[in-house]
């Protein structure tokens, strides 16, 4: 039996898992080619913390390696000379950069997302960069070797990793954040302040509730950053970590069907039927995504259609965040704020730095958060999931997990 061609245009880690599951499913009904912009194999990017404070080398945050590649008889083209920059969807064929091109049967497109770089003026200033990649990561520990002060902006979860292990390699780093508080997608006002607080401890300064309206270049590099009060800090280097916009330019090339994301449908189907598409690059049912668990689920989905087992359908649940932010759990879920039909539950530990909140409507949690205890949170997730009737445990819930059966 003749293969079929499948091409997986995105090296990361939402198309190579949709080839894993698809070699689980299938392992002979493709030939497969992946291209990637990237030098590597494939990598965990929550991984590039780790790798930015000295925790974790390149290699052991593969995912896999070129040797993966070789074992499994799949062609990989990777590096910046590889990146795909059209797709002759009337031949099925794709083009990379350097001209090297291929044919195919399926094609994936799984180009992920690319960082927010705000429109400040003087962006284009050398010092200015994204947190996204490896080679983010490898230009931030040498400048991290010469330069003393680093300014982050954003207070989110990838501000904070990146601010957390630039100050390990031995900067000064001040974190800018727009919001009044840390985190504020994913903690309330008081778990984010416990978190500040710990984090000040560590030596991380705070500026909240401003941004940088100008980046002041000295000797054509970065040296200043000034903020929207009039303020200057020193900077010798500014990382961005204002969030990640869906990268559809590829899709938007092809004629696919586009808006936030590229469009597609329940099986992960864009608006050509031999063209899928998961990942942080892709829209479903007006949502994008940014969380590790909905791209997976989506590449499982996705092989299943590959595979032709055709009655997988994608379907956008009920997320929770679980995080480690410097070494402090947090987790949250569900609407966490309340309006003034909610009830609320609150627990504070400040010798132990714990802080606990559930809010309640008609005897069900709308919405949750943990911080620097999560011990417990699969079983609340499941009350939040299951919309569990919780009056008979309501006196005792802000504590532990309550034994139903008792």
């Amino acid at each position: 039996m003749n293969k079929q061609k499948l091409i997986v245009i995105g090296n990361g880690m939402a198309g190579m898992r949709t080839v894993d599951e698809l070699l689980q499913l299938a392992p002979n009904r493709y030939e497969i080619t992946v291209f990637g912009a990237e030098p590597h194999g494939n990598y965990n990017r929550i991984m590039l913390t780790p790798l930015l404070f000295g925790a974790k080398s390149v290699d052991d945050i593969m995912i896999h390696d070129f040797a993966w590649y070789r074992r499994n008889r799949i062609t990989l083209y990777c590096g910046t000379d590889k990146a795909v920059v059209a797709v002759d969807r009337a031949n099925r064929r794709v083009i990379a950069k350097d001209g090297t091109s291929a044919e195919y049967d399926k094609l994936v497109i799984a180009t992920g997302s690319l960082p927010l770089m705000l429109d400040i003026p003087g962006r284009e200033t050398e010092g200015v960069m994204g947190f996204r990649d490896i080679a983010d990561v490898q230009t931030m520990i040498e400048k991290s070797q010469t330069k003393q002060h680093a300014v982050v902006l954003g207070g989110g979860l990838l501000g904070l990793e990146a601010a957390n292990g630039l100050m390990q390699r031995g900067m000064q780093v001040t974190v800018v954040n727009r919001a009044g508080h840390l985190l504020n997608r994913q903690l309330d006002k008081q778990a984010a302040g416990f978190l500040q607080r710990q984090l000040e401890d560590k030596g991380i300064e705070f500026r909240l509730g401003v941004t940088i309206s100008e980046i002041i270049s000295q000797d054509e590099h970065i040296g200043s950053v000034r903020l929207s009060d009039n303020s200057l800090l020193p900077a010798d280097i500014l990382v961005m970590a204002t969030g990640i916009q869906p990268n559809i330019a590829l899709g938007q090339a092809m004629g696919l069907a586009c808006e936030r994301g590229i469009l597609v449908n329940d099986t992960l189907q864009t608006s050509d039927e031999n063209i899928y598409s998961v990942g942080e690059c892709v829209e479903h049912r007006g949502e994008i995504f940014g969380l590790v668990a909905p791209v997976y689920e989506q590449a499982k989905v996705c092989a299943q259609h590959l595979a032709g087992r055709a009655s997988a359908a994608y379907r956008t649940l009920l997320s929770a965040t679980m995080l480690k932010v410097t070494g402090i759990d947090l987790f949250s879920v569900g609407d966490f704020e309340g309006d003034s039909t909610c009830h609320r539950q609150v627990l504070i530990d400040h010798a132990q730095g714990v802080y606990r909140k559930i809010v309640l409507k008609d005897n069900v949690i709308a919405g949750m958060i943990m911080y620097g205890d999560t011990s417990g949170s699969a079983w609340y997730l499941n009350l939040v999931k299951n919309r569990t009737n919780v009056v008979a445990m309501r006196d005792r819930l802000i504590f532990n997990p309550v034994d139903l059966a008792a």
